[in-house]
């Protein structure tokens, strides 16, 4: 049977990478140097696999078939979007039909992939946790991008499920949980209803699966011209308040916001934290060291939790 070594939840930004501090007290600074202190304890720790949940940036899944939640069972290549990994990751596959198996028997019918292309939304946090020859990964992919969105309680179910199939599995490993996404940060719109998405946006998240490249290029520069600005909208109160009740481990009141109360306090990429709730669930204990730096040059707050003391 395997064993979770533990969880970590940690914010991505395509800043990471287009705009690194030059020193520590820069933007950023505070919160790479979190990372860095991380990755140290996860070497020590030195899992076996890695379960990293994290969302699509329209590289993978659009609207022509939007899966709430995607599992990788085999292949997974990273697209390379903002600096991060493009080519082939390392799959645990036995680990993920067995996860596949459990999380299928507890009522959850994800979506299969046996060629998962996946983003800087889990290329960037598994690279800055484990490094560039890491241990094997099982990507699971959460919409967090715009409605149908999974319900929040929904994600919580799935976390605990995960949690279970980990510890039932016949895998002989540890495994470290991984939550990519967050924190607070406030992104232009991406619902196909919205009526002030253009139209040559709105064609693109429903249509963009047929030329990604093309519609990754065109997407890059508006990224871009979104990066550097210190006015940004961060909620520090509130992404403070989210990690005190992960905590505290208490999800419920996070969990009992709601859709359109998450997104008034936190913004629409504050639905990134369904991540968090899916990997904390499933190692089952509360945060016991966490790091946060508002960001707003890299549009988003920065944090990261881990259930495990970090030296």
């Amino acid at each position: 049977m395997s064993e979770i070594l533990g969880f970590v939840g940690i914010s991505h930004s395509p800043f990471a990478t287009l705009l690194p501090p030059d020193g520590p007290t820069r933007p950023g600074g505070a919160f790479l140097a979190g990372a860095a202190r991380v990755a140290r304890a996860v070497r020590r720790l030195a899992p076996d696999a890695v379960v990293v949940i994290g969302p699509d940036h329209f590289h993978a899944n659009f609207y022509d078939a939007m899966p709430p939640f995607v599992l990788g069972v085999e292949e997974a290549t990273g697209f390379g979007d903002f600096g991060s990994h493009a080519g082939v990751l390392p799959v645990a596959a036995e680990l993920a039909w067995s996860l596949h198996d459990g999380v299928s028997a507890a009522g959850f019918d994800l979506s299969l992939s046996y060629a998962l292309t996946v983003d800087h939304g889990i290329a960037q946090s598994y690279e800055m946790l484990c490094g560039a020859d890491g241990p094997p990964m099982v990507p699971l992919v959460v919409n967090t991008a715009a409605p149908p969105l999974p319900g929040l309680e929904r994600c919580l179910h799935l976390g605990r499920a995960l949690g279970a199939a980990l510890r039932a599995s016949a895998y002989p490993g540890r495994v470290l949980v991984v939550a990519s996404g967050g924190l607070s940060h406030w992104l232009p719109s991406n619902d196909p209803r919205d009526p002030r998405l253009p139209g040559e946006r709105r064609a693109s998240v429903i249509h963009g699966r047929k030329d990604v490249r093309a519609v990754a290029a065109a997407r890059e520069p508006r990224v871009r011209a979104m990066g550097g600005d210190p006015t940004a909208r961060v909620n520090a109160a509130w992404d403070t308040w989210f990690l005190d009740r992960l905590a505290a481990a208490d999800p419920a009141p996070v969990a009992a916001l709601g859709d359109a109360e998450l997104e008034k306090r936190a913004g629409s990429g504050g639905h990134e934290i369904r991540t968090w709730l899916i990997g904390q669930a499933a190692a089952a204990r509360p945060l016991a060291w966490t790091c946060y730096e508002p960001t707003p040059e890299w549009i988003t707050g920065m944090g990261i939790g881990t259930t495990f003391e970090v030296r």
